[in-house]
């Protein structure tokens, strides 16, 4: 058999594969996830997982990302002096922070405030379900990034660079750490709309393609993941062992494209899947008071409600990384990718974002805790960059990476620890200022692993996620 002949046989055979193990594992894991068309680079090996450095808190993270960027002074971070000087100037404001022109004139909070739990934390109103978690929660008020645009801030926030090319944070812990249920993917992103940016953002960089996530939207979950009904389990398993041996025979003269065993390793993927996944997602299995706790009886409520529990129950199951991308029913003046971008109305804005993720991440936070879950899962709550203080628009408010709020509660978390501090009128970091590399490290930290220790060798030298920077949070740990 000539070299052509074989090669076009097995194209031939990856296609009527491919349709054997359902659309799943030829459209999601290969097309849409990016194995398929990709050349295979230096680093595609398949290392030996690291392994934790020492003894964990927790054992794996949800990360409830709010794209847009919710405003710090009307969340969390409460500023009396916004309220006292409404509409005077705002000393120090540069106009070169946002992404636009502000006015440089002071905007006060359009909500009240009030102090919750023993900690006396301070929340909007907006907030009413998280404001029952305060105690349980560290606080990082003095938050700071590098860019005030979506895409590059969003891809710093999740890979610590705003350029391309750099591995997400789940594909570094998922190398770091392997995944614990052989049936799933170690690491899960959950969204609506495409936020901002696209796949790129979570992508695995220069990591090996295993360690990348396996995206779902949270309005069709997985499409087509049945096999067909003509085939049976042993018809398919005869299928990946004989495409198996095809790939091998294939790729032993050609030891240095590795991209054929991440294409054959998705297809045992999606193979197992087509058992686990489908009974993982059915949120329909929980109660009914529990769907109702998260808002599934509510159209406002009911995207984020699905995708909480859908986190809560992949963790459950093993999975170690989820990544959920909140999205809105729209209104507000934001935009379905981007839906905290208050730019025209941040009190109409953030009231529509607010109500679509108040209930279902405060269900979240008490689902674990009644399960006994919230003590070795690290919850992690923010935006890629908070808003100005000054005024855009009459009513809006502009980006700003000078400062911003995020919150983390579970796994190894001092709950009520309040770190860092802004401006008086929350316009910049000032007080033990955390950049995204020190928040990087501090959930490596938790999760058992030396964030200076874990190295991934590429393009000629060794390769981590805070780069050359990045300090633990030692102050908001238990």
């Amino acid at each position: 058999m000539s070299n052509s002949h074989f090669y076009a046989s097995r194209r031939n055979f990856l296609q009527k594969a491919g349709l054997g193990c359902g659309s799943l594992a030829l459209t999601k894991l290969l097309t849409e996830e990016g194995l398929l068309g990709q050349t295979a680079t230096e680093s595609d090996s398949s290392p030996t997982v690291p392994g934790p450095h020492f003894a964990p808190k927790a054992k794996s993270v949800i990360w409830l990302f709010m794209p847009g960027s919710p405003s710090q002074v009307d969340t969390f971070d409460y500023k009396p002096e916004l309220q006292k000087r409404n509409g005077e100037k705002l000393v120090g404001a540069d106009p070169k922070t946002g992404f636009f022109t502000t006015s440089g004139k002071i905007l006060a909070s359009p909500f009240s405030w009030k102090q919750h739990g023993e900690s006396g934390t301070w929340v909007s109103e907006i907030f009413p379900s998280m404001a029952q978690h305060v105690d349980d929660m560290a606080f990082l008020y003095s938050c700071y990034s590098q860019s005030n645009n979506h895409t590059p801030a969003m891809l710093e926030m999740n890979s610590g660079m705003f350029l391309q090319g750099r591995p997400s944070m789940g594909s570094w812990v998922t190398y770091g750490l392997g995944s614990e249920n052989q049936n799933l993917p170690g690491f899960v992103v959950l969204h609506g709309a495409m936020p901002r940016g696209g796949k790129p953002i979570w992508a695995p960089g220069f990591l090996p393609r295993k360690f990348q996530p396996t995206a779902i939207n949270g309005t069709n979950p997985i499409g087509n993941l049945a096999r067909r009904k003509n085939m049976g389990d042993h018809h398919q398993r005869a299928q990946l062992d004989i495409l198996r041996s095809m790939n091998r025979a294939h790729g032993e003269p050609r030891s240095l494209e590795r991209d054929l065993a991440a294409r054959i390793e998705s297809f045992e993927l999606a193979y197992r899947m087509q058992t686990a996944a489908p009974e993982a997602m059915d949120v329909d299995k929980e109660s009914k008071a529990t769907q109702q706790a998260y808002g599934l009886d509510q159209k406002e409520t009911q995207l984020v409600g699905r995708q909480c529990i859908m986190a809560r129950r992949l963790i459950e199951r093993g999975v170690r990384f989820v990544q959920l991308y909140a999205g809105t029913n729209g209104g507000g003046g934001g935009v379905a990718d981007v839906p905290w971008d208050g730019h025209n109305d941040i009190g109409a804005n953030h009231r529509i974002a607010a109500k679509s993720v108040d209930q279902p991440i405060g269900a979240l936070l008490s689902d674990l805790k009644s399960r006994g879950m919230l003590e070795d899962t690290l919850v992690v709550w923010g935006g890629e960059f908070g808003r100005t203080s000054d005024a855009q628009s009459g009513k809006g408010r502009d980006h700003n990476p000078n400062a911003f709020t995020m919150w983390m509660a579970g796994g190894g978390i001092k709950g009520g620890a309040h770190y860092g501090a802004s401006d008086e009128f929350g316009y910049k970091a000032v007080e033990n200022r955390v950049h995204v590399n020190d928040l990087h490290a501090t959930i490596l930290h938790l999760l058992g692993i030396d964030h200076e220790r874990l190295t991934y060798f590429f393009n000629g030298r060794d390769f981590r996620l805070t780069d050359v920077a990045g300090k633990v949070i030692n102050e908001i740990l238990a």
